[in-house]
């Protein structure tokens, strides 16, 4: 049996409030909604149920507020299995939350309000040194401050820690950002924003995979949905497909797929493999409503890997 993964996963942690909807709005357009949820959400925070779920060790860093969506979101990730030391509880700043539109045909289209998560400092990872010292692997992503994000990648190369970052939402980097990261985990239109380009500009899974390599990453593993991953190391790029389900809603697929990645790898399984292991576990969630309740437990991802 595998070793069991150590995985900090540092970023955000949100209340989601989502709506189904016969389809996503135009600008200025209302739509009668369907039914309402709230549930518990952020990338941070889902890539650490996400790989907690499939039997990882986690500790989540990340900021919230001492209002009624923060006690909610540390009890929940609690349960989930998570580590909490190090979430910090901010009196000056409300807890993050993300407005979702599901459409009928699984597209989601979503606003975030960071609140807290936006407050996520660099003195925060310090504090919580202990655990990325202890870490197999680190996830980071970009909906707390790039500051942070970038000492978060210093730190986890000082320590030599392996480090996956999942680039979302994609924003425009300084030269040499991402210079020394293990593995990068975009989508496609991420991938095409990384590389100065508009978000609706194609570009061929492959291609980007190779153009995002030159920024100095040791792998780049961009996500095209149900057609699984591409991934591109050093000489090499290959398609690893995924799994065909009939999906639901997509949110927090791409953020199961990261967690799953990193408790893979922090199992120590090669790239390969673990890619073909997380392409698993994100079908199985895009089945399901919703974010952390939509991750999948091990033996559901072990059983669906099994079949043809």
């Amino acid at each position: 049996m595998a070793k069991r993964a150590k995985v900090v996963v540092i970023g955000s942690s949100n209340t989601d409030m989502a709506v189904r909807t016969p389809r996503i709005p135009a600008p200025g357009e209302t739509v009668l909604g369907g039914d309402f949820m709230m549930t518990s959400g952020g990338k941070g925070a889902n890539q650490a149920v996400a790989a907690a779920r499939l039997g990882a060790d986690v500790t989540l860093i990340a900021r919230v507020g001492t209002d009624v969506f923060g006690d909610r979101t540390v009890a929940h990730i609690a349960a989930a299995g998570v580590n909490t030391k190090y979430i910090v509880r901010d009196s000056r700043a409300a807890s993050g939350v993300a407005l979702i539109c599901i459409a009928e045909d699984g597209q989601n289209s979503i606003v975030v309000a960071g609140g807290a998560n936006n407050r996520l400092s660099p003195e925060d990872i310090d504090a919580a040194r202990p655990a990325i010292e202890e870490a197999d692997v680190i996830t980071v992503q970009f909906e707390t401050p790039l500051e942070t994000v970038a000492h978060v990648i210093r730190v986890a190369k000082e320590l030599g820690r392996q480090i996956v970052v999942n680039p979302a939402p994609a924003l425009a980097l300084p030269a040499g950002f991402l210079k020394g990261v293990d593995v990068i985990t975009p989508n496609e239109v991420e991938a095409a924003m990384l590389l100065g380009l508009a978000p609706d500009e194609c570009i061929e899974g492959a291609e980007a995979a190779r153009r995002l390599l030159v920024l100095g990453v040791g792998a780049a593993v961009v996500t095209l949905g149900s057609e699984g991953a591409v991934c591109g190391t050093t000489g090499r790029v290959q398609q690893i497909p995924g799994k065909r389900v009939t999906a639901v809603d997509t949110t927090a697929a791409g953020d199961c797929f990261t967690g799953a990645l990193a408790c893979a790898l922090g199992e120590g399984h090669e790239l390969g493999p673990a890619i073909s292991f997380a392409n698993a576990a994100a079908a199985l969630s895009v089945t399901r409503l919703g974010a952390q309740v939509s991750m999948p437990t091990r033996s559901e991802v072990e059983s669906l890997i099994q079949q043809r």
